[in-house]
Formats: C-alpha cells, structure tokens, sequence
C-alpha cells in the first residue's frame, strides 16, 4: 500500500479533470452529510421536547407554590 503514490494519482486526477473529481468527491461523501443533517434533527427534536419538559415542570411547581401560599392566606 503505497500511499505516496496514491496521492500523487488523486492530486494529478483532481488537476486533470476536476469537475469529475469534485463530483466523485461529493457523492462519495453525500452519505455523511445525510447522516449529519438527520442527527442534527434527532437532535433539534430532542432538545425541544426537553425544554418543553423543563417548561412544563417549571409551571407545575409555580402552581404548587401559588397553590400553598393561598392556603397559608
């Protein structure tokens, strides 16, 4: 595996013909971009049903508060 050699080939091909190494280039990696875009979503979805979470929590204990101050009244 001579991997001098193997970059010298990519170097020379990108320099010959380089749409067709930028669209090689870019299908080979749409599948990784594919993955980043739907766990970047997966993560969106679940940070806002965490805050939502937190939000609903929040409201229930400013309700118990309010609740317990109006019978100490």
């Amino acid at each position: 595996l001579d991997i001098r050699a193997w970059a010298e080939y990519v170097v020379e091909w990108a320099a010959k013909e380089p749409y067709g190494f930028l669209k090689t280039l870019i299908l080979a990696l749409m599948p990784l971009f594919l993955a980043s875009a739907a766990l970047s979503w997966k993560l969106v979805k679940m940070i806002e049903a965490r805050e939502k979470e937190q939000k609903k929590k929040q409201k229930h204990q400013e309700n118990v508060l309010k609740a317990k101050r109006l019978k100490t009244d």
